[in-house]
Parts: C-alpha cells; structure tokens; sequence
C-alpha cells in the first residue's frame, strides 16, 4: 500500500522529471533565454523563480515561514543574460535537491502539523499540494516554451499523437 507521503514524492518527481527530459532536448544557451514576446519569461527565469521559491519554501519548513525575508522573489524574474544553460540547470538540482530532500524526510506525523506561508496558516498537506500545483504550472510553461522553439523536432513526453491505443498503462502513470 503506497502512503501518502510517497504518493506525493512520486509526483514531485514526476513534475521534475518533465523538466529533465524538457531540458535534453534544449541544448544551447540560446534556448534557455528565448521568449515568444517581450511580457513572457524565458525558460531561464522561470527556473530562477522555481529555485528560489523552492529553497524559500523548503529551508526550515516546519518551524518557520514558507516565505524567507531573504527571498529576492521579484530579482527572480529579472533576466540575466550572463547565465547560461549550465548556470540554469544547476539552479534547477539544488531547487530540487531542497524540494525532494525535505518531502522525503517528512513523516507521517508530520502531515497534520501547522505551517505558514505569507504568514498564512495552513497543514502541511495542504503546503505539499499547494507547492505541486505550483509546480506543475511553471514546469508545464517551460515545456511550452521548449516545445514552441523545437516545433517539429519535438520529442513528446507524453503519448504522441494518434499512439492512445498503444499505450498500456503501469502502476502509478
């Protein structure tokens, strides 16, 4: 029987798996800082804003606001075009290297605790899921963007089209 708890981590894993398998395919730096118009966020802003919400939200997150005084949430969404895609993507492992080492040493007991974001109280569960969400969101605006910029030289993550009927479903799809 899987618990709560591995459920969730599952699915945070899954979400940064789309991200990996997203970044395969972009290899230059180029990629990591194209937009579609000047009001959208290049992927590369994207994983800033990612890195430091997640290590704000993670750091301590039992004992103290989700929302670190020493966040710089709007510097994340400053481009900064010395970065490059190696710059990025190690943004994107320690974001998630936070994220997973805190879900995974989280306990059972631990799920009905209290805790604050923006000084809003809330259960953990209910921070676990609001972070997914989170998540899920930014991730699938950078597979977007990766998959605006390949166009037919997409590698789909997911069934490609018109295959519905090959797929075969495994445990926890």
């Amino acid at each position: 029987m899987t618990t709560f708890l591995e459920s969730i981590l599952f699915r945070f894993v899954a979400i940064k798996s789309l991200g990996d398998r997203t970044f395969q395919q972009m290899t230059s730096d180029e990629t990591f800082r194209w937009t579609p118009d000047s009001e959208s966020n290049c992927i590369g802003v994207l994983i800033q804003h990612l890195h430091g919400n997640m290590l704000s939200r993670w750091t301590d997150f039992l004992t103290s606001d989700g929302n670190k005084e020493w966040r710089d949430r709007d510097g994340e969404f400053t481009f900064r075009p010395e970065r490059t895609r190696e710059d990025y993507l190690r943004l994107w492992e320690e974001g998630w290297r936070v994220t997973l080492n805190t879900i995974g040493g989280l306990k059972n007991e631990d799920l009905e605790k209290e805790v604050t974001v923006r000084g809003q109280p809330m259960t953990v569960i209910d921070a676990l899921h609001r972070q997914l969400s989170h998540y899920s969101y930014h991730v699938g605006q950078i597979v977007l963007l990766a998959k605006i910029q390949k166009s037919a030289d997409w590698q789909t993550l997911s069934i490609p089209k018109g295959k519905s009927k090959d797929y075969v479903p495994t445990k926890q799809d």
